[in-house]
């Protein structure tokens, strides 16, 4: 535990006054509302006026996560937990888009802002309707735990699909548009609550994460762990932000004093309220054992900044009073934080107050975002490689289509899911794609872990006698997840065999052999994982990740050229795990495209199409001045002859002084393009002197000392990368002063 002393609630100091004394506060006429109950009323006002009304035990209870009602006060029972990752989930029939390691994949911030806009107005259409109904249950609230602002540094975390990949700014920028499109735009009513999680250096081990401590040096906190974070505070204003599980360079993060009070509060002036990810607060005492009881844990994490227990700790703040632990007016601080959340989502106020109340059930899984469900899924699906056997043309007289997940739906939901009563597998969207009068034949042909019992084999025959296969392999969310969701982890959801399971390979050798019909192997899972001999063996390899509801017509969209692949990898996909470092290390050195020095087996930003893009044109100042932006051009043409969507991607490379630490790339810029075949656009780009410092040893941020490589291109500006198919990069070097 540290030694300093505990400081104040910076929370409330920032936020809010301390509670005035009960007898300084106005009392109201008993015929007018309470001035709690009066949205005309000023917010703090209206807090405090709340608070002073509770006992002890009440305020403790409105710091849990299922507070209870309090009849007198006119006050219903409220659940703060609620998910919406990829859609409204655990709460009914709602939009399944793709999931969020999908949304990486599209290098689209303009798609995310669309998918999360869509996700609140369910929320609020759901809510609504549940309230009429007197439905106050958990997964029904409008406080979101999302997104998951998570770095994924290793391809072992089973819950690396919940992110946006491994790469700060990529995640940095989907997590702010996420987050606007969930809180909507009115500067006086939340639209629904969002979360930034999990405050801070958060990847697993998954087994160990109640008592893990990961150990992060100054650098790789700055450059890595904390900037989406950082931004989804100060870009987005975010509301909440939850707090680890993990401890972070010696403290728990649920009660680390540098994260959550020196860096959140008083650095980055957060003003919203700090959520414990659900029982953390009881690991203070049993897996950290940084106190020894429910009391002393419940006044440490007060103390600390966290406002609201998802767990069972904060019932005992009351006994942590009576012992001196803390004191009453440290809860009414820190009360008052979470309360405004409350009441900015106008559950406070009358029916009709807010210009989301009337948002009706008819939007909740609509057609518009059915569509829009669909377009996330394409702009999110990887061409890893192509022979030239795709697009397909949909009128071939037969199709075969086989493998573990082409039927399943678990491969369309990856974890944190709502449920659709239309979920269109992989088989139905090929099924659909194909023209009528052409013949679609399926078999399972393979487990999806383990070897078929039964030795008979009828299925490598039809994929002979068919004029393309189409087998659908990978992993989905019973092998992948959280702790305790995965069922058929033996790894509680971590991914410690890298390798796909043995007798999908062998399914795959069988279907090849004397085989000389195209062959498409279509991957599931929301992880990377050892695709070499899938590679080798098949003819085309698309990465579908878990693409929602939409899933299946997407596939068939793009495999039978109605649409052009566009996605790019979010994060890299080693060759084996022997290129990197120990699961449990969370230094970057050898992780991430940034960092690794050894060959993927596929590089971060990497994705095909099914046009051609070349660049050029490449033109920046010859020199930086110190403190200016800097402005850069580039053309993108595409050569080929299909139209297509191209995510540019702009990298650079500082030069640091010997010793220090610097990334081999780092991306600073994205953009998406549609290009006719033989169209070509000029881009602009603007980076900022923010955009061009690197991060020192100590985790300052410093302007560049030597020259600069800037690269321009379709993938990360790599050998690997163009021996895949990506077009070079245009690059340059800019000087400094």
């Amino acid at each position: 535990m540290n030694s300093k002393p505990f400081l104040p609630l910076a929370a409330a100091l920032l936020a809010l006054p301390l509670m005035l004394p009960l007898a300084a506060q106005a009392q109201a006429p008993a015929s007018v509302a309470p001035l709690y109950l009066d949205p005309a009323q000023p917010l703090n006002a209206r807090v405090n006026d709340y608070i002073s009304k509770l006992t002890l035990a009440e305020k403790a209870d409105q710091m849990m996560y299922n507070s209870k009602a309090i009849e007198r006060l006119n006050v219903p029972a409220y659940n703060w937990w609620n998910e919406a990752l990829h859609g409204v989930g655990r709460a009914g029939e709602a939009t399944v888009f793709p999931q969020a390691i999908g949304l990486g994949a599209s290098f689209d911030e303009d798609l995310a802002l669309r998918v999360s806009t869509a996700i609140s107005d369910e929320a609020r259409a759901m809510y609504n309707t549940a309230v009429a109904k007197g439905h106050r249950l958990r997964y029904s609230g409008l406080t979101f735990w999302t997104p998951n602002v998570n770095i994924f540094r290793d391809p072992r975390w089973g819950r690396g699909q919940e992110t946006y990949g491994e790469d700060p700014y990529l995640t940095s920028r989907l997590g702010v548009a996420f987050v606007r499109g969930l809180q909507g735009p009115d500067p006086e009513h939340l639209k629904v609550a969002a979360c930034a999680k999990h405050f801070a250096v958060h990847s697993g081990p998954e087994k160990l994460r109640h008592e893990f401590n990961a150990q992060a040096s100054p650098h790789d906190l700055r450059e890595t762990y904390l900037p989406a974070f950082q931004a989804l505070v100060q870009e987005a204003k975010v509301e909440a932000v939850m707090c680890a599980y993990n401890a972070t360079n010696g403290e728990p993060c649920c009660a680390n004093q540098y994260l959550l009070n020196t860096v959140l509060r008083q650095e980055w002036k957060f003003r919203g309220h700090v959520v414990s990810d659900c029982w953390a607060l009881v690991d203070l005492y049993e897996g950290h054992k940084v106190v020894k009881t429910p009391a002393e844990a419940a006044a440490l994490a007060l103390k600390r900044g966290v406002n609201l227990n998802c767990g069972s700790v904060y019932p005992y703040l009351p006994e942590a009073v009576q012992k001196g632990l803390v004191t009453e007016t440290q809860i009414d601080s820190s009360l008052a934080v979470l309360l405004r959340t409350r009441f900015r989502l106008g559950l406070f106020d009358p029916a009709g107050a807010s210009p989301y109340d009337k948002i009706p059930a008819s939007v909740v899984n609509s057609a518009e975002h059915r569509a829009l469900a669909r377009e996330a899924a394409l702009k999110s699906m990887v061409l890893l490689k192509n022979n030239g056997v795709l697009p397909l043309r949909n009128d071939l007289p037969m199709y075969f289509v086989t493998g573990p997940n082409a039927s399943n739906l678990e491969a369309l939901l990856g974890n944190y899911y709502g449920v659709n009563r239309n979920m269109t597998t992989i088989l139905e969207g090929l099924v659909g794609g194909a023209a009528a009068g052409s013949q679609v034949q399926y078999r399972q042909g393979t487990l999806l872990d383990k070897p078929n019992q039964n030795p008979i084999d009828w299925t490598t025959k039809a994929a002979q006698e068919a004029d393309a296969t189409f087998v659908v392999l990978g992993i989905n969310g019973l092998m992948e997840g959280e702790e305790g969701e995965s069922i058929s982890s033996t790894t509680y959801g971590d991914r410690l065999d890298y390798n796909l399971p043995a007798n999908q390979l062998e399914f795959l050798r069988k279907l090849r052999k004397d085989n000389k019909k195209p062959i498409v192997a279509i991957i599931t899972g929301g992880s990377p994982m050892n695709l070499q001999e899938v590679h080798e063996l098949a003819d085309a390899v698309l990465l579908a990740w878990y693409p929602g509801e939409e899933g299946g017509n997407a596939v068939a969209d793009l495999v039978f050229g109605k649409a052009a692949p566009s996605g790019k990898l979010p994060i890299t996909f080693p060759k084996s795990l022997d290129q990197l470092p120990a699961y449990e290390a969370y230094g970057m050195t050898g992780r991430t495209y940034r960092y690794l020095q050894a060959e993927p087996m596929y590089p971060f930003g990497f994705g095909l199409s099914y046009a051609k893009f070349e660049y050029s044109g490449l033109k920046l100042p010859k020199k930086l001045a110190k403190g200016k932006p800097v402005e850069v051009e580039a053309t993108v043409t595409n050569t080929g002859k299909m139209a297509g969507e191209e995510v540019v991607q702009l990298y650079l490379t500082h030069t640091a002084p010997k010793g220090q630490q610097t990334p081999l790339y780092a991306l600073k810029s994205f953009r998406r393009v549609q290009l006719a075949p033989g169209a070509s656009q000029t881009l602009r780009f603007t980076l900022t002197p923010e955009q061009l410092a690197r991060i020192d040893d100590q985790g300052r941020s410093v302007a560049p000392s030597g020259p600069v490589t800037v690269a321009v291109g379709g993938s990360l500006p790599s050998a690997r990368s163009q021996q895949l198919g990506a077009a070079a990069p245009a690059t340059a070097q800019l000087a400094v002063k």
